[in-house]
């Protein structure tokens, strides 16, 4: 799910629509929190809140919900906005004990959707198995790490990646090759409404003790230069590019324009990285994305150039919150 609110049925009682819901073996929840379960730690709630026992309930779900309910996902957290009005329709969250299996069968490394990037690149590096070292440097999961090709210090998940494991939105389990996702930059093709399940990676040889050195490395160098433990979403603008950029970062343009430190109530620019939006500690969702906005209308004014979201934002604006596009300000 990108940026665009999602859904009718705003108006449903939660009790009624679950109602109207599939029976499943794993839990719903109505009106439940789930602004708290993202890194900002802001936003509203989700007007039912689904967590599927494995992917046979999840596909059974998929199948025999009411076309007209919108669904959405929550991985852990890490580069998703909830919007202060919270998230209409049904909300899902695939559970670590389900989802967040991780094998290696030779040369080939299989994750649940739900597993973290960092472990993963720490359970291969353990074994031996070079080339998702990257990982340790993505906040995140396996399936937001699919659905935007996520990547750092040089190595991103399309490179690795060989297939993955989806539930198409009528229920079908099925494997796609790696070539049939449309993996580019912070891009994946697949429609947002197929939801990933695993993903199996290719890897070659490597010494167990040099592998971790380079995570401990990576990791040293995002406390360095990231503001780690401040409550933020990551990256919030792709770099400006259409495949792996080259030229001037989002944080160079934001800097240029002015923008490090810049708040709007209880957001703030990062200092440390003006690529990063952090929560001070008391701001709301229309805070952060009104100080996006911002930048991004500010970034264009100085040179012209449009950045674009990384972070999601996702479900409906409270009652007269509402965050107006740069491109609406500008005119555009």
């Amino acid at each position: 799910m990108n940026a665009a609110a999602i859904g009718t049925r705003q108006g449903d009682d939660p009790q009624a629509l679950i109602d109207a819901l599939p029976a499943v073996r794993g839990s719903y929840k109505p009106d439940h929190p789930v602004g708290p379960l993202t890194w900002f730690r802001v936003g509203g709630a989700a007007q039912v809140f689904f967590r599927p026992e494995d992917p046979d309930d999840l596909a059974r779900f998929l199948r025999d919900r009411p076309r007209d309910v919108p669904v959405s996902i929550l991985g852990v957290g890490s580069n998703s906005l909830i919007r202060d009005g919270g998230v209409p329709g049904v909300m899902i969250r695939l559970s670590a004990k389900a989802f967040g299996s991780i094998s290696i069968d030779g040369s080939r490394l299989t994750a649940g959707a739900a597993a973290l990037d960092a472990t993963v690149a720490k359970i291969a590096a353990k074994a031996g198995r070079a080339g998702l070292g990257f990982y340790v440097g993505v906040p995140g999961t396996i399936g937001g790490a699919l659905r935007m090709n996520a990547g750092a210090h040089g190595g991103e998940t399309r490179q690795r990646l060989v297939s993955a494991r989806v539930i198409s939105p009528d229920g079908v389990l099925q494997d796609l090759p790696a070539a049939d996702l449309g993996l580019s930059y912070r891009h994946c093709s697949l429609p947002p409404d197929w939801l990933f399940v695993s993903a199996t990676f290719e890897t070659d040889d490597g010494d167990p003790a040099e592998l971790q050195d380079e995570l401990a490395a990576i990791q040293n160098q995002r406390e360095d230069t990231q503001p780690i433990q401040e409550k933020t979403g990551g990256s919030t603008f792709k770099n400006p590019a259409d495949d792996a950029p080259h030229g001037p970062s989002a944080w160079n343009h934001v800097d240029a324009a002015g923008c490090r430190g810049l708040r709007v109530g209880g957001a703030q620019v990062s200092e440390k990285h003006c690529n990063f939006l952090i929560n001070t500690g008391k701001a709301t969702a229309f805070d952060i994305e009104q100080l996006g906005e911002t930048v991004r209308e500010r970034v264009y004014r100085d040179c012209g150039l449009l950045l674009h979201w990384e972070i999601r934002r996702v479900g409906a604006f409270a009652p007269d919150a509402v965050v107006a596009p740069a491109e609406e300000v500008l005119g555009l």
